[in-house]
């Protein structure tokens, strides 16, 4: 790495904000304490992205964010400032939408038979199948007859090239399809050569995926026959009449049309089809997504390319790997990178569930930070007030607080109504394989479907690592295999219960085979989809308790973390990942980190909360319509209010429009309910529109605001100084009440943080006499605007600059005991540097409620405040009684 790794910065890039943008920040970002700039995917995306996880050519860089040129401008920029870059790359998916992915766009040409069917995780022959060799492409809005026979699908010719279109979308032609349009042609043209090539398109070798000798004839032969159609037709204007009046025909003739269409490697469907078959495995539920085979040599070759050669020129000193449990085998991938360049940092998107452990032999620097942000968000609720919280939610909405049943269900949903075909595929291979077995063979289809979907529904990790190549079977997962086929077992006593145990026989490698292996790997890239699917984007919209825990990889049935929790998973990740990422807010989370931060606040005035809520729920009554918005939902946006105040009326209503579809029960993405929808909109718009409403939800905001801000600067500090390397995500530095994407990936005003910080803070930007003495009174009093939260940032991430061994793997972290209220968290980084930070302030009181600790002797100074401090037994109202948050480091 040719950059010290100290602090990342996040960066959304899209066409609205290009690599060039981000050159431009790279000063501002180096005086804040960045060391390198930490990027969303940079390769060619589907035109108008805004993200670029949905990657169509891995070979070149978006030219919508600058191309390859910008990107030389900023890694100028990123040196000269002695800055690095770390890029989130994409390896289980890419995007097929129309010609722009020129790969998918081959398979759909040449089928099996194409150099790149194997990239794709296609089954081309599946049990199924009402066509083999064919895939199947669910873009219609109907069915496809209707859509036909409406003349919505037709072929173009344009005078040189074939394509059948759908609206806006294109698919390509197989060539030996063309020999009926070019026979029809050449029976009213006024050319022999059109004859001749109909008959040789019909020449053509059938597409396989076997024949590979027949495959590269196929190439080369279709390659000479397009140069000789193209050039008869651009050369003889009567040829292109004929040929066009073909086409014409073709498309007025439905059933002639249709049987042209039967000839083609994909099928045109009608969308929802998809909820009971596909042929390809996709990213989630998003058809346009579909799946890499990444563990083909070739294919690992060609779509890391280019990123292998931006790190063997230092470029890039680091990846984060987005979604690695939708791999077939994420370890040998992980090795993969490892042996191309073993200096650089990578992270990975592994979700680690409550308890889960980031498999040790991974060759990697650790997560990208979820199982952090969780621990150190946890510290901040008030266990104290479970029950409390949980009567008053059951009493507003009616609704269960048996968090784990609720989990299990909404993975049911999902399976049966989200990922139908991905469970198809599974029953199918289940099938093949019981069939081998004579004691297994008489279950019934329904019985094998079952099956699959009660073990996947409680199984409580995101996937389990079984790998028969190299006869991989952990401790830990068995562990996890065994629980979900007992639970199955105990749900499931209508089930036999040999047919769980052969089940998990299968996925513990004790039975084995070509076809139990297919079933092993395949469930295993199963069971992350159903989880993120059920548990984060159905189960956190619809189990709204408390939704501070709704986070991507958190509990939210487990209330609070307990200074002794997270001290103590501190000190395991120090010694096992002490370079792994944290975060607090990402591209993902459900909720910022500052409005997880007021969100916590509630659970230290829970009677107040429900004193509100319940007046505000009385004073709205008025405004529904039909009973609707439901309970649930007004429990969630109150909540949402309150977290992410002041939020504007029109970011409210998307963010409910979001959230009811994702929850799944009066509404969905796939069967939206306009009358629902409108309701609920309508409603907001009401209640925005009661002045008395909205100056109660102010008022109660106000109340509690200060302590959601002491909670935001705490954990901001712990994640500045705690094991690992802190990121921050675009815009947090000050403070961000975004709820979750598209309103986490609104434009940063960074013109206002240059205000503040331009080369260094200074009196100047704040509005006070340049000649006089920044204190931390003066950076508090202008708290509103998130002062304090960027003056934090600023001074740590400088002390970790200037004196990077304070924060190096050799200072290890070391907790500090607090006497008296549990009223803050206190730790040591090695004899160095040590953090005091105050928790539940509202019950404790800012100032620590007459809590001390003992620091060791010698001189110890506060960047935050200049003053410094000896050693001995401090009251913490000593530490916090001109700031918040504590830092000391030895002088």
């Amino acid at each position: 790495m040719s950059t010290n790794l100290t602090a990342t910065y996040r960066l959304q890039i899209h066409a609205d904000f290009t690599l060039d943008d981000a050159a431009q920040l790279v000063d501002y970002l180096a005086d804040l304490g960045i060391s390198h700039v930490y990027t969303s995917p940079l390769l060619q995306a589907v035109a108008g992205s805004n993200h670029g996880y949905d990657v169509v050519d891995p070979t070149r860089v978006n030219v919508e964010i600058g191309g390859h040129d910008a990107l030389e401008r900023l890694t100028a920029a990123l040196k000269a400032a002695d800055m690095g870059h770390i890029l989130d790359i994409v390896p289980n998916h890419m995007a097929i939408t129309g010609a722009d992915n020129p790969w998918w766009w081959d398979v759909l040409e040449n089928g099996p038979s194409s150099r790149y069917a194997a990239f794709f995780d296609v089954e081309w022959n599946p049990s199924e199948a009402r066509q083999e060799n064919q895939v199947l492409v669910p873009v219609l809005g109907d069915h496809y007859g209707r859509v036909l026979e409406n003349g919505e699908i037709q072929l173009d010719f344009d005078g040189e090239h074939f394509v059948v279109r759908y609206y806006e979308n294109i698919y390509p032609v197989d060539p030996r399809s063309l020999r009926t349009v070019l026979s029809a042609a050449a029976d009213h043209g006024p050319s022999n050569e059109l004859a001749f090539l109909a008959d040789a398109y019909g020449w053509l070798p059938q597409p396989t995926a076997t024949d590979r000798h027949s495959a590269q004839r196929r190439y080369r032969d279709q390659a000479v026959l397009g140069n000789l159609l193209r050039q008869l037709a651009v050369e003889q204007p009567s040829v292109r009449a004929a040929i066009s009046r073909a086409v014409d025909a073709l498309n007025a003739d439905f059933d002639a049309l249709d049987a042209f269409l039967s000839e083609q490697n994909y099928r045109l469907s009608f969308w929802r089809i998809t909820q009971g078959e596909l042929g390809y495995r996709r990213f989630f539920d998003i058809n346009t997504l579909i799946g890499l085979r990444m563990e083909d040599e070739m294919v690992y070759a060609e779509t890391h390319h280019l990123i292998l050669n931006w790190l063997a020129e230092g470029r890039l000193d680091g990846l984060r790997i987005d979604h690695p449990d939708g791999l077939h085998d994420p370890a040998r991938y992980f090795q993969q990178l490892h042996e191309a360049d073993p200096q650089a940092w990578v992270v990975i998107e592994k979700i680690l569930e409550p308890g889960e452990d980031l498999p040790s032999d991974w060759p990697v620097a650790g997560t990208t930070g979820y199982d952090f942000l969780n621990r150190v968000n946890g510290l901040f609720v008030d266990a104290d007030a479970e029950q409390t919280i949980s009567e008053i939610y059951t009493r507003f909405t009616g609704e269960s607080t048996d968090y784990a049943e609720v989990v299990r269900q909404k993975k049911f949903q999902v399976m049966r109504e989200v990922l139908g075909s991905d469970v198809a595929r599974l029953v199918s291979l289940f099938e093949v394989v019981c069939e081998r077995h004579r004691r297994h063979r008489d279950y019934t289809r329904n019985q094998l479907r079952e099956a699959v979907l009660e073990v996947a529904a409680n199984l409580h990790v995101y996937r389990t690592y079984v790998h028969p190549d190299r006869e991989e079977v952990s401790e830990r997962d068995i562990q996890y295999v065994d629980k979900a086929i007992e639970a199955a077992k105990e749900h499931r006593p209508d089930l036999s219960p040999d047919l769980f145990d052969f089940f998990r026989d299968l996925l513990l490698l004790r039975v084995r085979g070509p076809m139990a292996t297919e079933l092993v790997m395949r469930f295993q890239q199963f069971t992350g989809p159903v989880m993120a699917k059920g548990v984060e984007d159905t189960t956190f919209y619809n189990y709204n308790r408390f939704v501070s825990l709704n986070e991507v990889g958190g509990n939210p049935g487990h209330f609070g973390v307990s200074v002794e929790e997270f001290h103590a998973e501190t000190v395991k990740m120090d010694k096992a990942w002490p370079l792994a990422m944290l975060a607090t807010s990402t591209h993902d989370t459900k909720r910022s980190e500052d409005v997880r931060a007021r969100l916590n606040v509630l659970s230290e005035i829970p009677e107040r909360w429900a004193a509100a809520v319940e007046r505000w729920a009385g004073q709205n009554a008025a405004y529904k319509r039909d009973g609707f918005p439901d309970r649930n939902a007004d429990y969630l946006l109150y909540q949402n209010m309150v977290g992410a105040w002041p939020i504007d009326e029109d970011r409210m209503v998307g963010y409910m429009e979001k959230a009811t579809r994702e929850a799944k029960v009066y509404t969905s993405w796939t069967n939206p309910n306009p009358d629902y929808e409108e309701a609920m909109a309508d409603f907001i718009r009401a209640i925005y529109a009661d002045e008395t409403f909205m100056a109660d939800v102010a008022a109660f905001v106000n109340e509690i605001k200060e302590a959601g801000w002491i909670n935001s600067l705490a954990q901001t500090l712990i994640k500045l100084t705690a094991p690992g390397i802190p990121d921050i995500y675009q815009g947090t530095e000050l403070w961000d009440f975004s709820l979750v994407d598209p309103d986490n990936r609104r434009p940063v005003d960074y013109a206002q943080r240059r205000d503040f910080f331009s080369l260094g803070l200074r009196n100047s930007s704040l509005g006070i006499n340049p000649q006089a003495r920044i204190t931390p009174e003066i950076i508090w009093s202008r708290a509103e605007e998130g002062l304090p939260k960027l003056w934090v940032i600023r001074q740590t991430l400088g002390l970790r600059r200037q004196h990077p061994h304070l924060f190096s793997v050799e200072s290890a972290y070391r907790p500090l005991p607090v006497e008296g209220a549990p009223s803050a968290v206190a730790y040591a980084r090695g004899d160095g540097l040590i953090v005091v930070v105050p928790r539940l302030t509202l019950r404790h009181g800012r100032n620590g409620d007459g809590a001390s600790i003992e620091i060791p002797s010698g001189e110890w100074r506060n960047p935050f405040t200049d003053e410094s401090h000896p050693g001995g037994r401090v009251q913490l109202a000593d530490l916090l009684a001109r700031f918040p948050v504590c830092l000391l480091g030895k002088i």
